[in-house]
């Protein structure tokens, strides 16, 4: 029976497990790599610091788990309050979820040979297959509870568009410590108690309420909104009201301890706050906030830095799916589409609307138990044609394929760079398995590029080897000749041309060709200290005009030497003078230049 749907859990439950142990073991990497960094160290640290260092106020233990983990900034997911004492960025939600599987790693590292310092590698391990189980719980409660209104095999294939065709793959296999995979098996466990307590009330279904909408607000504080899930749940007339609130006064005692429980729960956290900083709120996420009235929807959605429908693009199915769902379900399409289109609000209106390193969304995956029924509506509507079975099915091979394709890129591929894509450069890989990484990594920076096949009446301007100069070169391991120049902290500049122009002369001309070569003496992965090889072009009244900068370090995995070059096109608009120079940004890491060329070219 619903032999369909089940085969297609079981293949979503594979995918993640030969995802999570053959694919991208994150429990096995190390540093800012590993299961227990980033945001996820910051989630957990309530744990270590409460019961292996019982240091919640100070935190004093981390310094030396920064420096033998490096989970990620030095002391990134704490502040230090007035009081004098630490306050650990995020809620305790997840660690209390954390909880069962980071006892039983504290139990047998020791034993196994490990150290029981919350970090070592039981610890990781622990947290990533219990986030596994997890996933797998969550699954299992969607396929029920869209079992409850659709058809197999419509079920069946919100299950594979979830698991194969979105970034839940990602955030449930790979990163799944993290919480929105937490959140997702609490969203489908907090619906699935709704729908029946609505068929028969019980305090244990009241209580299981409360604790999902407690807990899910106690792990991320904007999942409070979980709470209209069982109120909205089945309203879809202003008549309905009216029953639901006889509903509710019948069973007051019922709803009562929901309340209670969910407010219980969320009192931990300010019991927490209350005892490491002395006040019962703090808000702990400082400088980050809301721009409750300039959401970012459309970055949410299109970008290309995080846009939702770029990295699952499966998900655009859920536009006709709530048309389909209108039409098949309304008691439940009210309340499913509101939640949902709130869900998208809040995502957008976060001021850091890409939320780090996301591969698209991550943001949303919480609430995908809710947009699945929009999916399996729209199956419903396709699998009464043929046609439509065919359109449907290449769509969905096709959003498969990407998203497995983005996942990919996201770890071994190397193509997805976390907040530094843009449209021209997923342009250009989007989906390709054969890709000229050196010209796509430029399209980061430089927005033009000569296609042509061949340059004619090239005109070289400037070539600065830097033989004759005396300061800031070194003469160990130059890259040319006797001596190259160096960037660092102390010489933030070189000049390889800058001059007024001759207007006609450069005008006769319509592409201008920058090229050097270079050495990093150092791993620089912060696009915003990257040494920048910069042409700019100044008008008469010394207002830049035109500007095209161009990144060294992407184009390196380390200190080996490289030559680059990028092409502008010269502007019409008139200009007086023209600079191309090399500016150190900031970086730690020294960067030797050598042969850099300025030379002009017509098509």
């Amino acid at each position: 029976m619903n032999k369909i749907s089940h085969d297609a859990f079981i293949l979503c439950c594979l995918l993640l497990i030969a995802t999570n142990f053959g694919y991208y073991s994150k429990w096995k990497q190390a540093q800012t790599e590993a299961t227990l960094s980033w945001d996820v160290s910051g989630y957990y640290l309530y744990l270590p610091a409460a019961f292996i260092y019982k240091d919640l106020k100070q935190l004093a233990f981390f310094p030396e788990i920064q420096k033998k983990y490096n989970p990620g900034p030095e002391m990134g997911q704490a502040f230090k309050h007035p009081s004098g004492n630490y306050v650990l960025k995020y809620p305790m939600g997840q660690a209390l979820q954390m909880l069962p599987w980071f006892t039983i790693a504290h139990v047998l590292a020791k034993p196994l040979g490990y150290e029981a310092d919350g970090f070592s590698r039981p610890y990781q391990a622990a947290i990533s297959w219990g986030s596994l189980l997890i996933a797998f719980l969550g699954l299992w409660y969607l396929r029920r509870i869209l079992l409850l209104f659709f058809s197999d095999i419509a079920v069946a294939a919100a299950l594979i568009c979830i698991g194969f065709g979105s970034n839940y793959l990602e955030y449930s296999a790979i990163t799944g410590a993290m919480t929105h995979n937490w959140l997702f098996t609490l969203y489908a466990v907090l619906i699935f108690t709704t729908i029946r307590f609505y068929e028969r009330p019980s305090f244990a279904g009241a209580a299981l309420i409360g604790l999902c909408i407690g807990w899910a607000g106690l792990t991320r504080p904007t999942e409070i909104i979980t709470a209209l899930i069982p109120v909205l749940w089945g309203l879809h007339a202003f008549a309905d009201i009216r029953v639901r609130g006889m509903f509710f006064l019948k069973n007051a005692s019922k709803l009562c301890l929901a309340v209670c429980i969910a407010a219980a729960v969320l009192f931990l956290q300010a019991l927490y706050w209350k005892y490491v900083a002395g006040d019962w709120i703090v808000y702990s996420y400082q400088d980050q906030g809301f721009s409750w009235l300039h959401p970012h929807l459309r970055d949410v959605l299109v970008s290309a830095k995080a846009g939702w429908f770029v990295y699952s693009p499966l998900m655009l199915l859920v536009i006709p799916g709530f048309f389909a769902l209108r039409k098949q379900q309304p008691a439940i399409f009210p309340a499913i589409l509101f939640i949902c289109l709130l869900c998208l609000y809040i995502t957008a209106a976060w001021d850091i609307w890409w939320y780090g390193g996301s591969l698209g969304q991550r943001a949303l995956v919480q609430s995908y138990p809710l947009w699945a029924f929009a999916l399996a509506a729209l199956t419903e509507w396709v699998i009464k044609k043929t046609g439509r079975i065919v359109l449907f099915g290449l769509f969905a091979l096709s959003g498969i394929y990407l998203n497995l394709w983005w996942t990919h890129q996201a770890h071994h591929g190397g193509l997805f760079l976390p907040e530094q894509m843009n449209t021209p450069y997923v342009l250009k890989i989007l989906g390709r398995l054969d890709v000229d990484r050196m010209e796509a990594t430029k399209l980061l920076d430089v927005r033009e590029a000569f296609t042509g096949s061949e340059r004619k009446d090239i005109l070289e301007l400037a070539h600065t080897d830097f033989e004759k100069d005396s300061v800031f070169v070194t003469t160990d391991r130059p890259i040319c000749g006797t001596k190259s120049a160096v960037l660092r902290k102390d010489h933030e500049y070189v000049n390889a041309y800058s001059t007024d122009i001759n207007l006609e002369q450069w005008q006769q001309y319509q592409w201008v060709r920058t090229s050097l070569r270079f050495r990093c003496e150092g791993r620089e992965d912060v696009a915003w200290k990257m040494t920048q090889f910069t042409i700019r072009f100044w008008d008469q009244n010394d207002k830049v005009i035109k500007e095209q900068i161009l990144r060294l370090q992407r184009h390196v995995q380390g200190n080996e030497e490289k030559q680059l070059f990028f092409d502008t096109r010269i502007p019409k608009k008139p200009f007086r003078k023209v600079q191309v120079f090399c500016w150190a940004a900031g970086s730690d890491f020294p960067v030797v230049i050598d042969d850099m060329q300025v030379e002009l070219f017509k098509e």
